[in-house]
């Protein structure tokens, strides 16, 4: 009933859904119930050990026979610049003075680590069925021993020229990120924020560019968007920010509260909260350091010194320092199990297609 089935074949899955990997915003648990839902479950790994890793996805094997995916990040670490951070705590000095934090105490290193050999042996230990990458691919000796272990690669690009370059270097599926999405920008061959295109603009060129199947992401809340999606030639859709209210998603109730009223004009591009562009629903220091600032040192640094700050908020029931990563279609995300939601979006999807195809 799908017009494209090449990604149910590709990954075994009922939906040609992929839960989008949210990192600390969720866990085995979602990923499960998506599971169930008959989507493509994701854990993000850039944020856990290896022995984290391993354990999430040992509860996910023990609750369900299906396909997981894998995410890790592929940014090339940069060292913390004292001066830079010198410059950053300066910059957060009246906030720091505000909820009586000691801007000079020490703070916890951000912890986002890039794609590496401990994380590709448990890639050849655990044998996921799919292996995804965001910030380009990790250097050519893993990536062969990631496909070795027979996992599916795939790999998010922001414009047609990453679209190109993540084909020439062998993934088997590619996840156009419009300018709509939540979280972190794929980007990884350009830098320039304002020219990220949208989803509806992006969408067919990558599908012209590749022979590969082409997800979409971005503002894909709901059954229209689905249906538009494949109208333009997507095989699938990656869903983040919709699944974020679902009861199993790990989003706290301060979160869930701003998710909640978040309106078309509720996000923004950021580089403030952790060094790299990423859309979130705007918060106090998004709007009064950014949203783009040249003072935040370089991803995931920026981070850092936010940690104190988003606490002492948390603690008196504000936002004002937290990651509130959510995509355009904010407004549009429902308050229900993840895989009821699943099967609800792929039933108002289906029925969309069909009246178009009729």
């Amino acid at each position: 009933m799908w017009p494209d089935r090449r990604l149910l074949d590709l990954f075994a899955i009922e939906f040609p859904f992929l839960l989008a990997p949210m990192a600390g915003a969720m866990d085995a648990e979602l990923a499960v119930a998506a599971a169930r839902g008959g989507a493509l479950a994701s854990l993000p790994c850039a944020m856990l050990s290896p022995d984290k890793a391993r354990e999430q996805v040992g509860i996910f094997r023990q609750q369900i026979s299906a396909p997981i995916n894998l995410n890790f990040f592929c940014h090339t670490p940069v060292e913390a610049d004292p001066a830079q951070e010198t410059v950053w705590k300066q910059r957060l000095g009246a906030y720091y003075q505000e909820y009586g934090l000691d801007p000079a105490a020490p703070v916890p290193a951000a912890s986002r680590a890039p794609f590496d050999a401990a994380m590709c042996e448990l890639v050849e230990e655990l044998k996921p069925e799919v292996v995804s990458f965001h910030f380009g691919l990790p250097e050519a000796s893993l990536l062969d021993r990631v496909k070795a272990t027979g996992a599916k690669v795939i790999a998010s690009a922001t414009i047609v020229r990453e679209a190109i370059w993540l084909e020439e270097h062998g993934v088997d599926a590619i996840i156009a990120q419009g300018a709509e999405a939540g979280g972190h920008r794929g980007m990884f061959l350009t830098q320039s924020i304002a020219q990220q295109p949208g989803l509806f603009a992006l969408l067919p060129q990558v599908v012209d560019a590749v022979h590969v199947p082409v997800i979409a992401a971005g503002g894909v809340a709901d059954g229209r968007a689905i249906a538009a999606a494949f109208a333009l030639g997507a095989a699938g859709v990656q869903i983040g920010t919709a699944y974020l209210r679902c009861p199993e998603s790990r989003a706290s109730e301060l979160v869930r509260a701003a998710l909640a009223h978040g309106t078309d004009e509720a996000t923004v591009m950021t580089n403030v909260m952790t060094g790299r562009p990423a859309r979130g629903i705007a918060n106090r220091v998004m709007r009064e350091v950014g949203p783009v600032s040249a003072d935040a040192p370089a991803f995931p640094h920026a981070a850092a010194a936010l940690g104190p700050l988003k606490a002492a908020a948390e603690k008196q029931g504000k936002v004002e320092f937290t990651n509130l990563w959510a995509g355009q279609a904010v407004r549009l995300g429902r308050d229900m199990p993840a895989a009821e939601l699943t099967r609800a979006l792929a039933g108002s999807a289906l029925a969309r297609l069909s009246r178009l195809a009729g």
